[in-house]
């Protein structure tokens, strides 16, 4: 196992981490490898296809902006939101793209991007590919790259391959390809999963480092929390959706103190802060994978639950997030976190289970119980498809990240209640997952032609 916590967990921005971040990454790593194979300084247009799930909801998912950013050398850590409509509009009328900021090409969005809505490509539906042409028009190269879900990118030499950062080389102290095997490193060192996986991080980097990473993740998770209270107005696209966030959190402020005798109020706070998330992220604002962008509201929100009601620390963040990676890392080495690949199952259904993991955790529950919260978290998101409506990441999404953070929450307090024996493993419940993503139409993933988006009128 060699994904980490910091695989899981990527600052970057919206929409969609398999459409937006995954498209952005492999337009700079194209423009990367014309560079360093001496291809840049003669290449003189530039040409990009998109194949099955990209193609259908691109648009909605702004994968053609992610792509003219990522040829640009933006990365979606850092990417110059604010500066994104410019650059847009610059592009569209210059028909000129500069790649990596220093050398200008050929480039008509309009000519040169390309959705081919009815090709898949074998290997994945996420597939795009590259092609550069020299000024006489002669083919340079042409590559083909898949975003795979959760924001990782491998191109077609790696393809076959867990994903581009799967084969790090890092000896790890503690690795584990299974949960069964995560239990018995915990049994054998007396150690938690999150220290197993804070092990582990520190192979890769020095520790105060791991920390200050963490520490990052979890303060990038609340500001997306409270920019999405903020922020009000009409989301992008055609479906006119409107922010509710700020709305309902200013109507939980005013109630603050007089409806202390509703034993179900902290839910109305934790639909908030999940959909603060996913409203941030439906308007291309900064967020962070966990472990993908459709499913970012989740463990934010389940984070500042803790934070609020049982005093919540930097330590105790730290813990939830590794628990949580450790987790992820097993759907991502196992299964898929991709909607394109097996639904939302991949997307909300895991982040379901990593929160319901680091919550357990975080309240002090022993890996037993860890286990079986994460498989609890899982086992009732079975089957859950990704249809989004109008290829917007908008509905059912939103809404969907609250119900996930509530059943989370459930999931750890049901293992709580327990001393983590129970008949269906989180391994069994993985390969489930994994079997009912094949088993799954191709209309049900993240295509736009099944379940609610052709059966809600776009207005």
């Amino acid at each position: 196992m060699s994904f980490g916590v910091f695989d899981l967990f990527k600052i970057g921005v919206g929409p969609s981490s398999s459409h937006t971040v995954g498209p952005m990454v492999a337009a700079r790593r194209f423009s990367e490898w014309l560079e360093r194979h001496g291809l840049l300084d003669g290449t003189a247009a530039i040409a990009v296809d998109l194949y099955g799930s990209l193609a259908l909801t691109g648009k909605g998912h702004a994968t053609d902006t992610a792509v003219i950013m990522g040829l640009c050398g933006e990365i979606p850590a850092t990417a110059d939101t604010e500066g994104t409509p410019a650059l847009l509009a610059r592009v569209t009328r210059s028909r000129r793209v500069t790649l990596l900021g220093s050398h200008a090409v050929e480039f008509d969005p309009e000519r040169d991007l390309v959705f081919h809505m009815k090709q898949r490509q074998p290997f994945h539906s996420n597939a795009l590919a590259f092609t550069a042409r020299d000024a006489e028009g002669e083919i340079l190269t042409r590559r083909m790259y898949y975003s795979i879900g959760g924001g990782f990118v491998v191109d077609e030499d790696e393809a076959g391959g867990a994903s581009d950062t799967a084969n790090d080389g890092v000896k790890l102290p503690y690795d584990f390809d299974s949960a069964a095997e995560l239990l018995a490193l915990g049994d054998s060192t007396g150690l938690s999963f999150a220290e197993l996986m804070l092990a582990n991080e520190c192979a890769r980097l020095p520790r105060a480092e791991v920390l200050a990473g963490l520490d990052r993740i979890a303060a990038a998770m609340s500001d997306a929390i409270d920019r999405g209270c903020r922020n009000e107005g009409v989301l992008p696209g055609g479906l006119k959706v409107k922010r509710r966030a700020p709305g309902l959190a200013t109507e939980l402020a005013s109630r603050h103190g007089t409806n202390l005798g509703d034993p179900l109020g902290v839910l109305d706070w934790i639909n908030l802060w999940a959909m603060a998330v996913n409203e941030e992220n439906a308007a291309c604002g900064r967020v962070v994978t966990a472990p993908t962008n459709g499913a970012a509201g989740i463990i934010p929100a389940v984070i500042r639950l803790h934070d609020r009601c049982y005093g919540g620390t930097a330590d105790s963040r730290r813990t939830f997030l590794l628990t949580a990676a450790a987790i992820g890392a097993l759907y991502k080495k196992n299964a898929s976190i991709s909607g394109a690949e097996v639904g939302c199952q991949g997307e909300v259904g895991v982040a379901c289970s990593m929160a319901a993991a680091g919550l357990t955790a975080a309240l002090g529950g022993t890996n037993a119980q860890i286990e079986n919260a994460a498989e609890i978290g899982m086992e009732h998101n079975l089957g859950l498809t990704c249809d989004p409506v109008g290829g917007l990441v908008q509905i059912p999404c939103i809404e969907r990240n609250a119900m996930g953070a509530v059943k989370a929450i459930d999931a750890a307090r049901l293992a709580l209640t327990g001393d983590g024996s129970h008949y269906v493993s989180l391994d069994k419940v993985i390969e489930t997952m994994r079997q009912t993503g094949l088993d799954m139409r191709d209309k049900y993933k993240e295509t736009s032609l099944g379940g609610l988006a052709v059966n809600v009128v776009e207005c």
